[in-house]
């Protein structure tokens, strides 16, 4: 019966986090917080790392076939974001969590209320030197234009928040790649997705290497699995959804990570 449900948690993680293109870590964290809250924070943090990649894995894949990945930027976003996975896997072992999930809170719920209010987007709209022009399978076209230096620095820090909170970096890079890089919203979650399979994947090995799944490995594969299943199912939906809506999808999925982290992080600081 666990293993059932355990695939099916997946699957439900898998649909909702390649639709948003967050990797599906910031639903998976709280579950097993509730369902194991005898963890440890950094087997909790690993597990739903390694989920994380196997979802963005497939996530990502079906975004390339979908022709929304800009696989000019993606492979620039990744090598600068692999440093900041692996310090931030080391760094989640010192790092005082209850200021740390406090502080974080309070900008996520910020990053939530920019989302909801931001205008729509004009196509060809953006500044910088780094122009995209892209065109889906569907026969959508995409044009914006954005500051490669500044896309660089922040996939740095967000794959450094990917390993540190354990929730992939998707649900910080969309935003990022959205509202400060103008991004087009399709463009941005399928891109982030296959951003965050690299990352995830090199801190998941970054903890396997410090030992942090405590013998949870095969509840961890059962979980991917449905995870991996649900990527396409995620994917595809996207392609039915109006950019707008899955902005709006992605702030409300802000707004309960940061509820989660400020009642965390208020609980544990008076612990």
């Amino acid at each position: 019966m666990i293993y059932a449900v355990a695939v099916l948690v997946g699957l439900f993680v898998g649909v909702l986090g390649t639709l948003v293109g967050a990797g599906g870590g910031f639903l998976l964290v709280p579950i097993l917080a509730l369902a194991e809250p005898s963890w440890a924070t950094r087997t909790v943090t690993a597990f739903s790392l390694a989920v994380v990649a196997a979802n963005a894995s497939a996530g990502g894949l079906s975004y390339a076939r979908q022709r929304r990945v800009d696989l000019r930027s993606f492979p620039i976003f990744a090598a600068a974001a692999i440093p900041g996975a692996i310090v931030g896997a080391w760094l989640s072992a010192f790092i005082p969590r209850a200021a740390f999930d406090l502080a974080f809170g309070v900008v996520l719920l910020g990053v939530a209320a920019v989302l909801f209010v931001r205008p729509a987007r004009r196509a060809g709209s953006g500044q910088g030197a780094a122009r995209r022009v892209l065109v889906d399978r569907l026969g959508n076209r995409y044009e914006w234009s954005f500051d490669l230096k500044l896309g660089i620095a922040g996939s740095a820090g967000v794959g450094a928040l990917s390993s540190v909170l354990g929730i992939g970096g998707g649900i910080v890079h969309v935003p990022f790649m959205v509202t400060v890089l103008d991004f087009p919203e399709h463009v941005a979650t399928a891109t982030s997705h296959a951003v965050l399979a690299v990352t995830a994947l090199v801190a998941t090995i970054v903890h396997l290497a410090h030992g942090d799944f405590a013998g949870e490995g095969w509840l961890t594969i059962l979980v991917a699995a449905g995870a991996i299943i649900g990527a396409p199912l995620g994917a595809r939906l996207s392609t039915h959804l109006p950019g707008k809506v899955i902005t709006r999808i992605l702030a409300l999925a802000l707004a309960s990570v940061a509820v989660r982290l400020l009642i965390l992080g208020w609980s544990n600081l008076y612990a």
